[in-house]
């Protein structure tokens, strides 16, 4: 059985920094790369960030670039998102994703098949 169990969600003012973790708890599956989501209110779920295990490339929606840092932590089998210089339209729910396929770049939904519960960001103006 796996557990994506996230963390680090909550209210900053614009302008503001937030980390989100999510920890990937299995005794049994490999996570080959791993990710997040967002979605806002009435809006479709967006990708954000993706990491593959080897971290050397990780990837970034274009309206996070330069703001937001995803990073491994290998010992703790976990992913970081280091959300700086935020502004109200990056409030949204998160969600942490993992994949346990090998893939060439994980940057879509469909690359993921494990989800974790979502953690609220609210970022007021």
């Amino acid at each position: 059985q796996v557990h994506l169990v996230e963390s680090g969600g909550g209210v900053v003012q614009a302008g503001g920094s937030l980390r989100l973790s999510c920890e990937f708890a299995s005794h049994t599956f490999f996570n080959y790369g791993m990710g997040w989501f967002r979605q806002a209110r009435g809006k479709e779920r967006e990708f954000v960030a993706g990491i593959s295990w080897s971290a050397d490339d990780p990837n970034y929606a274009e309206s996070v670039k330069g703001r937001f840092t995803i990073a491994r932590d290998y010992a703790k089998n976990s992913i970081y998102l280091q959300m700086d210089g935020l502004n109200p339209e990056d409030t949204a729910v998160y969600y942490c994703a993992a994949s346990t396929s090998w893939r060439d770049t994980y940057d879509r939904a469909r690359d993921f098949d494990l989800w974790g519960q979502g953690t609220q960001v609210t970022v007021s103006s």
